[in-house]
């Protein structure tokens, strides 16, 4: 009987351990889909970007190449580093991701206003 009574505390702290691993392996896989998901947004904008801003200066001053290479190394990073990883770490980089990405709008915002000027 007392044997038994011993395994109690032992299957609750097991349980306890089992769920906290599980609550931190779902923090993580859910920061590493927001940094996938914020990557797939900011290159389908950059993506568009570059037609438009093509179109308008031409390939020469397009500032859309340096920002298609950091998402490329940001990528990179994410393949070499995102399974090891961090959540902060996750975090930081769906935030540099998120700022390239708000760069992006404000310099299309711009590149408008400029064409309505000219229209």
């Amino acid at each position: 009987m007392s044997i038994a009574l011993l395994w109690i505390p032992v299957a609750i702290i097991v349980a306890g351990v089992a769920f906290l691993v599980r609550q931190r392996s779902s923090r993580r896989q859910q920061a590493l889909t927001q940094v996938l998901d914020a990557a797939d947004a900011l290159e389908e904008r950059l993506r568009t970007a570059r037609v438009e801003i093509e179109a308008i200066v031409g390939s020469d001053e397009n500032p859309v190449r340096d920002a298609l290479q950091e998402m490329l190394r940001q990528r990179l990073w994410l393949q070499h580093h995102g399974v090891d990883a961090s959540v902060e770490q996750l975090i930081a980089v769906r935030d540099s991701i998120d700022a390239a990405r708000h760069r992006i709008e404000q310099q299309l915002i711009q590149i408008e206003r400029a064409r309505a000027l000219l229209n």
